[in-house]
């Protein structure tokens, strides 16, 4: 605000304030619609190239984060197998020209990306979506996130007349019901107990919450009175969350969990016998106990008023998968 002098009748002297234009920039998209959509179609080409060839230093220059541990999780599987068993790579592309593309307006200094629902098929309707976020330091755009949406009705981002999101804020943000941090703990509870404590207290019943608690369900009671199953959370190194507001004043948050299942034998005697698909970290070796770690890529919409949230689609990989041999095989080693 700035000051004015002015007179009154008597001469007297007084001051008013006056508006002052604002010099603070408004906030820029993170790029144009035609630059994000050359990302993905760059995005598929290399993708191709490195998958063809399990190349990851390849794979490395368009995906980051848990994608990417996710990824290569895949090759190391692949790589586990006899080659007679291993299914040829067949090419793909994400539909760039029909991507709904979801560009945040973003303030000076704050990491760039956008988010995408895609589809690998030419006009189907969008089966993923993805985050796309920009490594200054290699001066290029890496997905890392993607999930699998529980269904095709794709949530409602609120944009401008430009057509342009708005990015919130993904945590500590009192306009919304829940925060990343909260919903990460509500996923792994789904795992963990069944969401007995606080996943479905912070979700409202929905397809891919009710997918997790059924993993529970299943998953922990398989090995009847020879073994138990117990998941929990594990250490977490992908932490980085994005959240765009809705039409309704909530948002759509994307987020990561990393969590571990421990197979173990109810006494012994008894053995785990590692699946085809173990053989990479397992190597065919007999165990006593075996725990799997699995790093997921979360979405959800978030109310703004005090209402549950909506898990709407997770996708997950077994990252790694360790446990001991069972004594026979302890003692030859």
């Amino acid at each position: 605000m700035a000051l004015t002098g002015c007179s009154d009748d008597d001469g007297t002297t007084r001051t008013q304030q006056t508006p002052k234009a604002s010099t603070a920039p408004d906030p820029a998209p993170a790029l144009s619609a035609a630059e994000a959509r050359d990302v993905i179609t760059h995005y598929s080409k290399i993708n191709n190239a490195a998958n063809a060839v399990r190349n990851r230093a390849l794979l490395d220059t368009v995906e980051d984060g848990p994608l990417y541990a996710m990824s290569v999780s895949d090759y190391t599987e692949t790589e586990g197998l006899p080659a007679a068993d291993r299914k040829p790579y067949k090419p793909w592309s994400y539909d760039s020209a029909d991507a709904k593309l979801y560009i945040p307006r973003l303030a000076a200094g704050q990491d760039r990306w956008f988010a995408a629902a895609l589809s690998d098929q030419t006009g189907k309707a969008p089966s993923r979506l993805g985050v796309f976020a920009e490594r200054p330091q290699h001066e290029r755009w890496e997905l890392v996130s993607i999930v699998d949406l529980d269904s095709p009705e794709l949530p409602d981002i609120a944009l401008d007349r430009d057509g342009y999101a708005t990015a919130v804020a993904a945590d500590g943000n009192k306009q919304l019901a829940a925060g990343a941090t909260l919903l990460r703990t509500a996923v792994l509870d789904n795992f963990a107990t069944g969401g007995k404590d606080t996943g479905t207290k912070v979700f409202a019943p929905a397809k891919a919450s009710k997918q997790q608690i059924e993993v529970h369900d299943k998953t922990g009671t398989r090995y009847g009175n020879q073994g138990t199953t117990v998941f929990a959370g594990a250490a977490n190194r992908y932490e980085d969350a994005y959240a765009l507001k809705t039409t309704d004043g909530g948002a759509l948050i994307l987020f990561s969990h990393t969590h571990t299942q421990t197979d173990a034998v109810a006494h012994s005697g008894l053995q785990i016998n590692p699946g085809k698909d173990d053989r990479a970290w397992l190597h065919d070796v007999p165990r006593t106990s075996i725990t799997y770690t699995f790093v997921c890529n979360d979405a959800a919409t978030v109310p703004a008023k005090a209402e549950p949230s909506r898990l709407i689609g997770y996708t997950c990989a077994r990252t790694d998968a360790s446990g001991p041999p069972v004594p026979s095989w302890s003692d030859r080693a």
